[in-house]
C-alpha cells in the first residue's frame, strides 16, 4: 500500500521504492508472457523499457529468481524460466503438498473474518467471470488477480506465514503456465462451479471434501496445460 504524505497543504501518494516498482512490473510481465519463457532479460533493455536504473532491476531479478520465475547465471545473466512438463509436474506436486494442508489447517482454525473474506473473494471473482464471454479462455488480468485472491483467501487462516508465502509463489508459477496454455487453447471455455464447491465445503468445515476438491482442482489445471503443451510439442516436431 502506498504511503500518504502532505506537501504544501496537499495530500500526495508516495511512490513505492524503485526496487519494489521494478519487481512488480517485471513480475507481471513475466507472468503474462510479455517476456516469453527462455528469453534473456538484458539490463540495458529493461532500463529502457521501465525507466529504472540497473541496481533496482538487478535486485528485482534476484527476487524473481528466488521465486523460480527467472533463472540466474553468473556468466549469462538472467533468463525467464523455461516451460516444461517436468517443471509443471514439480509445481503441481508441491501445491498438492502445501495448499491442501494449508486449507485443512485453515478450515480448522479459521474464524468468521476468514469465512467472510472467502465469500467476498468468490463474489468478486464470480462477477468478473460472468462478464467473460464463452469460447476460448480469455486472458483477463482482472480475472487473474481475483482468481489468485480467492485461492489465497482459502489458505489465509493457515498459521504458517512461510507456508502461505510458498503457496502464493507456487500459485504464481502455475499461473504462468495457465497464461501460456490459454494463448494456444482452441477448445471452448467451460464455466464451472469448482470454486463454489470448494468454498461451500470449506464454509461447512467439511475438511475431507474441501481438500479433495482442491486436490482435483489443482490436478485439473495441470491436465489442461499438459494437453496444450503436448499439441505445441507435436507442432514443433512436425
Amino acid at each position: 500500500m502506498h504511503k500518504m504524505q502532505k506537501y504544501e497543504g496537499k495530500v500526495m501518494t508516495e511512490s513505492p521504492p524503485l526496487v519494489e516498482q521494478a519487481f512488480e512490473r517485471l513480475r507481471k510481465d513475466v507472468l503474462t508472457g510479455v517476456y516469453p519463457a527462455g528469453v534473456k532479460l538484458k539490463i540495458d533493455d529493461l532500463q529502457e523499457a521501465y525507466g529504472i536504473s540497473s541496481s533496482p532491476l538487478r535486485e528485482a531479478l534476484s527476487r524473481l529468481a528466488q521465486e523460480g520465475l527467472v533463472r540466474a547465471d553468473e556468466r549469462r545473466g538472467f533468463r525467464v524460466a523455461s516451460i516444461s512438463t517436468e517443471d509443471l509436474a514439480d509445481i503441481t506436486r508441491m501445491r498438492l503438498v502445501l495448499d491442501v494442508q494449508a486449507l485443512a489447517e485453515s478450515i480448522q482454525l479459521g474464524d468468521d473474518a476468514w469465512e467472510a473474506s472467502i465469500v467476498a473473494a468468490y463474489h468478486r471473482l464470480e462477477r468478473v467471470e460472468s462478464r467473460l464471454g464463452d469460447g476460448p479462455l480469455q486472458l483477463d488480468d482482472e480475472w487473474g488477480t481475483l482468481h489468485r485472491e480467492f485461492h489465497l483467501s482459502l489458505l489465509a487462516a493457515c498459521p504458517s506465514e512461510r507456508q502461505r508465502k510458498w503457496s502464493a509463489s507456487l500459485f504464481d508459477q502455475a499461473e504462468r503456465y495457465r497464461r501460456y496454455s490459454a494463448r494456444y487453447r482452441t477448445t471452448p471455455r467451460r464455466k464451472s462451479n469448482e470454486h463454489k464447491k470448494i468454498m461451500d465445503a470449506a464454509l461447512k468445515r467439511d475438511n475431507e471434501v474441501a481438500c479433495a476438491l482442491l486436490h482435483d482442482h489443482i490436478l485439473g489445471t495441470q491436465r489442461s496445460v499438459l494437453s496444450v503443451l503436448k499439441v505445441m510439442t507435436l507442432e514443433e516436431q512436425s
